[in-house]
């Protein structure tokens, strides 16, 4: 197969190691136009990003894998960077991920690990360096719910009421985000991007960073797109972070009622995003298997919404979806 950018990236490697000998095999796959190859010499290993620059500009993640790691926080040292074309000589921070990973007996541990590295990326926050995360984005994600899965996928037809009764719940939402304090926010801070390394663990994924709601990726971490807990489990986990982050100096609620209950809000906005942009993966760019995680999320908004009478309109947008089954993957 035709494969210019990867012919290219292959002269690149061998030009910044000076050596042709070495192999390239595919390390991960991506929903973004990012790709990832595992670069093999000799012993050695190494990562290469593939980030075609007019899609997914280098800048980002150059600038957000240095906070990460002024923080203490093990992201993947940059060996050698082509902005122009888009190239990148990573670290490998391994082949283990903590969706591969956790089971019941080790998440404590593992999530243990996962709560110090957020309370450091949050400690380390400060205004007027990533872009903040303001009612505009909020509401453009949430507009994905309706468009894509709500139209594209389940082909109903919104009426003028229906979407003047969806912008005033999205509305609230929006309010109860941008009421909350600010940190720096990873925006996808879940199993899939957290690495088995060591230091524990190695964080990725984060080029798409912003200055938004301290609840944000502890609902990330805990509510996850392809794996689901016991609520017990969760609310422990939760509690110890909680804890952690207020002995650090994070700014979260001092009652921790009060902010399980901004994490549950804050939920039902990442949950309706996610939602849509599986949905968009399908129908826009043709791959479905994000799909069959939706009922996951659905199932998240059912158990949350009828705790919050002012959202639990929501559930009537929510019926079942025959086309999409979900596979649960409940521990």
């Amino acid at each position: 197969m035709n494969d210019p950018r990867r012919q290219a990236l292959t002269e690149w490697c061998a030009s910044t190691l000076g050596s042709a000998e070495f192999r390239l095999s595919v390390a991960s796959e991506d929903a973004s136009f990012r790709r990832y190859f595992r670069l093999h010499a000799g012993a050695g290993t190494r990562i290469v990003m593939d980030a075609p620059p007019e899609h997914e500009p280098l800048d980002r993640f150059l600038q957000v894998a240095a906070l990460l790691r002024e923080a203490g926080v093990h992201a993947p040292a940059v060996y050698a960077a082509d902005r122009e074309r888009g190239f990148l000589l990573l670290e490998d921070l391994g082949v283990r991920s903590y969706l591969d990973a956790l089971d019941a007996a080790n998440a404590d541990r593992l999530f243990e690990d996962a709560i110090e590295a957020l309370v450091h990326w949050q400690s380390s926050s400060h205004p007027g360096v990533l872009p903040v995360y303001d009612r505009e984005l909020l509401h453009r994600e949430l507009m994905l719910f309706p468009e894509w899965y709500l139209e594209h996928h389940l082909g109903r037809e919104l009426s003028g009421a229906d979407r003047a009764h969806l912008e005033a719940l999205f509305r609230q939402l929006e309010d109860c985000a941008l009421a909350q304090p600010r940190v720096f926010v990873h925006r996808d801070f879940m199993p899939r991007n957290l690495m088995v390394s060591d230091p524990n663990p190695g964080v990725i994924d984060f080029q798409d960073a912003v200055y938004g709601p301290v609840t944000y990726d502890a609902l990330s971490l805990f509510r996850d797109a392809f794996v689901s807990w016991p609520a017990e489990r969760v609310m422990g986990w939760l509690r110890q972070y909680w804890e952690r982050a207020r002995l650090a100096g994070v700014p979260a609620h001092d009652d921790f009622d009060a902010f399980v209950r901004d994490w549950e809000w804050m939920g039902v906005q990442r949950h309706l995003k996610v939602i849509g942009i599986f949905a968009r993966l399908r129908y826009r760019d043709c791959k479905a298997r994000y799909l069959a995680d939706v009922p996951r999320f659905l199932g998240y908004l059912r158990e949350t919404l009828p705790k919050h009478e002012a959202l639990s309109p929501l559930l009537e947008l929510l019926a079942e979806d025959s086309r999409a089954p979900g596979q649960e993957r409940a521990r």
